[in-house]
């Protein structure tokens, strides 16, 4: 056996960046920040026992078996560990090369596979998603949605309660919404993502009224794909990288200034895509474009919007890829005590994943359900008017649980939120 810390000359298995694996000194303080160690307390659902186990992978001393793979599965790659490492280790990195690995030499269940293989082949294409929902919002539209919840079977019945109100839609975007500002205002993009803009377009909507409030110049993209994310979390990362070519080559013709994305998982994929692409021949365009990427509170700080006043209480829950993979934290926050008569509480464990992680509340139900009545108890504590928040998959699986509890707490997107203090001219 190798002895921690000392690289053998190479690895047996192409499992990871293998050199990456050696940035973890096996200190333990990421511990504590896994929302799955948490629950399980088992060293194997750490990313500390998963680098182990992703090293003894690549070095031939493990076999890829199913209670392998079950814990790399378990992981939500929500990437608090990140934060809390003292080492720098790219455990973001690590976790989707490692789950690429498995998807090329591990067989699921068949139920698994089948589950799965719904979920890639629908939700990042916009348009098979409102294929598929059609049913749902037409029984909606005759008050027999939760008539026909009851009588679903269990694991289809958990799905379909995630998704929120299909009738409600928000406010389109103001037409030729670039042209009220000034011809050299800072060009903004905002990618409109794939789940995003057929189940919460208003975050789209709403994110674009706020920039064009703030005096930025809005440019929209003639056909937005989906950003890769969902891909890179499950493995697919052939065609994360198909997804990932298509956005560069179309935010680098617009050539804007920033780009943001009202899902900071979207925002998060975007912003590596030069490791993504880094051995393609789009690899100098890729690093240009995730150079620009930029978080919406960021922007409006530094243009900030004249806010009306709200009088109401609010808690802010942390977007895992926003808070943990792009750094933004305070800037939010910032935002929301700006806004005259609203007062902010603080929320425990306000950076802790709350279950959605993409895909990952499809796929492992009965862990992200443990996460969100976790999160829900402590926004329920607050007694806030309204938990807001800075990404879909969040707002849906917090108000779901919220919904299970019968509690009145509103949740709400940023853009959303920030767009009821809006002048009604924008």
């Amino acid at each position: 056996m190798v002895e921690l810390g000392t690289a053998p000359a190479q690895p047996v298995r192409d499992v990871v960046d293998y050199e990456l694996l050696f940035d973890c000194v096996h200190c333990g303080l990421c511990l504590e920040a896994c929302p799955t160690y948490i629950v399980t307390r088992a060293e194997m659902d750490s990313p500390r026992g998963r680098i182990y186990l992703m090293k003894s992978l690549a070095e031939g001393r493990l076999e890829l078996d199913s209670d392998a793979v079950r814990h790399l599965d378990l992981c939500l790659g929500c990437r608090g560990c990140e934060t809390a490492c003292p080492s720098g280790v790219h455990y973001g990195r690590l976790i989707e090369d490692a789950r690429a690995y498995v998807e090329r030499h591990h067989t699921r269940r068949p139920i698994d596979r089948v589950r799965r293989a719904l979920i890639s082949a629908i939700f990042p294409y916009p348009n098979r998603l409102r294929m598929m929902l059609a049913p749902l919002a037409l029984a909606e539209r005759l008050h027999l949605r939760r008539p026909i919840e009851a009588i679903l079977p269990k694991s289809l019945r958990e799905w379909v309660e995630l998704l929120p109100p299909l009738m409600q839609r928000g406010e389109p975007a103001p037409p030729h919404a670039e042209s009220r500002a000034a011809t050299d205002a800072p060009r903004v993009v905002v990618h409109h993502g794939c789940v995003a803009q057929v189940l919460a377009d208003s975050e789209n909507s709403n994110t674009e009224r706020l920039l064009t409030a703030a005096g930025y110049r809005v440019l929209q993209m003639p056909h937005t794909v989906c950003c890769g994310a969902l891909d890179l979390h499950t493995g697919n990362d052939a065609r994360s990288k198909e997804f990932a070519r298509a956005n560069v080559r179309a935010l680098k013709d617009l050539a804007p200034d920033a780009i943001v994305s009202a899902a900071s998982g979207c925002s998060t994929a975007i912003a590596e895509y030069g490791a993504i692409l880094k051995n393609d021949a789009l690899a100098g365009d890729a690093r240009e474009v995730q150079s620009k990427v930029r978080d919406l509170s960021a922007l409006l700080l530094a243009r900030m919007p004249q806010f009306g006043e709200l009088r109401c209480t609010v808690t802010y829950h942390d977007a895992c890829h926003l808070v943990h993979g792009l750094g933004v934290r305070e800037n939010p926050r910032k935002l929301l005590r700006s806004i005259p008569g609203v007062r902010l509480i603080e929320l425990a464990e306000a950076d802790l994943c709350c279950g959605s992680a993409g895909s990952y509340n499809l796929t492992e139900p009965e862990m992200a359900r443990t996460l969100a009545r976790r999160k829900v108890d402590n926004i329920i504590a607050t007694r806030a008017d309204y938990v807001v928040l800075s990404n879909p998959g969040c707002e849906f699986q917090i108000a779901a649980e919220l919904r299970r509890r019968g509690a009145s707490i509103k949740v709400i997107h940023l853009a959303d939120f920030l767009a009821l203090a809006l002048p009604d001219d924008y």
